[in-house]
């Protein structure tokens, strides 16, 4: 990095740690304070740094929320995790760099009624957000089918939050869980369905009889998932919108 490059990012606002939880062996979440006011539409990301690097993350929490939360993965540095192994060490106090302003298109869509956010792991972040600012704001007429798929059930870490919106509110939301290692010991207690999510989606689509003129697919997370689903639904009609804020051979780390 260029001293410029280095001036550049010392010069940014800071945020700083508010909290932070680890929920699996390699996912945590952070909730940070920024320094300066920070405006976002639901399913934007955030850019924060430290030691130089810089990654953008997409918040989970919903705008009139006063930390901005964001669930990252733990990528290691012999995988090539750069910032996320500077994130897992950080303290309660600490601080990150920020771009002052939210980026990104991947939004709620209003001018449709079904919405199916398919994801991976922290991929569900967005949706997060979304379904928080439409509970917010009494958001009414719009069905929020959200589908995660991830190699263990702990991985499923907003769960709890999304079955107790989902059993409260039926008519308004769905959320529907899948692991792709059932063998595996980490998932010895799983009881649900099982495969990726991404050859689980069209038959789900059918089980909902939803139109396709009404309906938007969202796609978020692993860029395998989200190319296969776009391979097999956008030729058959479907609305796909997709966040990808990085190239398949740099996920953020």
């Amino acid at each position: 990095m260029t001293d410029q490059a280095q001036d550049r990012l010392a010069k940014l606002p800071r945020a700083w740690v508010a909290k932070k939880q680890e929920v699996a062996e390699d996912l945590f979440v952070v909730w940070l304070r920024p320094e300066v006011p920070f405006q976002f539409k639901p399913g934007q990301y955030i850019t924060i740094g430290a030691g130089g690097i810089e990654r953008p993350y997409s918040i989970a929490s919903a705008p009139y929320e006063n930390l901005i939360e964001l669930f990252i993965e733990y990528v290691l540095p012999e995988y090539g995790g750069k910032l996320t192994p500077l994130l897992w060490a950080q303290h309660v106090g600490e601080s990150v760099s920020m771009r002052p302003r939210a980026k990104g298109i991947f939004t709620f869509q209003p001018q449709y009624h079904h919405h199916v956010m398919v994801g991976t792991v922290t991929g569900v972040a967005p949706y997060v957000s979304m379904i928080r600012q439409a509970l917010r704001e009494k958001v009414r007429g719009h069905h929020f089918f959200v589908m995660e798929g991830a190699s263990h059930q702990d991985e499923f870490v907003y769960d709890s939050e999304l079955e107790r919106r989902a059993a409260e509110l039926p008519d308004m939301i769905t959320y529907v869980t899948t692991v792709s290692r059932p063998q595996a010991e980490r998932n010895h207690s799983w009881a649900g369905p099982t495969g990726r999510v991404n050859l689980l989606v069209e038959e789900y689509l059918a089980k909902w009889s939803l139109p396709k003129d009404d309906t938007m697919i969202y796609l978020c997370g692993n860029p395998g998932m989200i190319e296969d689903v776009k391979e097999r639904l956008s030729p058959k009609g479907w609305n796909v919108i997709e966040e990808r804020f990085w190239k398949e051979d740099e996920a953020p780390d």
